[in-house]
């Protein structure tokens, strides 16, 4: 019953294959910040604007803040010129945040 089957549709690859994609993070799995890897290139700004300007975002969002000296998991509601707003009424100020993702 082990008998094997026709190589109809067998294909070898005989070429390098460029199709491997590199991801890179700014946080390692302990949570803990990881000063060696860059920040990614899209402002802060713009990924706060990403964040409120999301289909599934209706009036709050779960987010994580990495700042300089921390990592901050927060429920953002608003934001205004130098702040977001959590549903705590705490004010985060923009310039101190380093990354932002949900």
């Amino acid at each position: 019953m082990n008998k094997e089957l026709p190589k109809m549709y067998h294909n070898s690859v005989n070429k390098p294959v460029n199709s491997i994609q590199k991801v890179y993070s700014s946080i390692n799995e302990n949570k803990e910040i990881n000063k060696d890897i860059k920040y990614p290139n899209i402002s802060i700004d713009k990924k706060i604007k990403n964040i409120f300007n999301s289909s599934d975002y209706v009036y709050k969002a779960d987010v994580t803040i990495v700042t300089d000296n921390d990592i901050l998991h927060k429920r953002i509601i608003a934001r205004n010129n130098n702040n977001l707003i959590t549903i705590d009424n705490e004010f985060i100020p923009i310039s101190i945040i380093r990354d932002i993702y949900k």
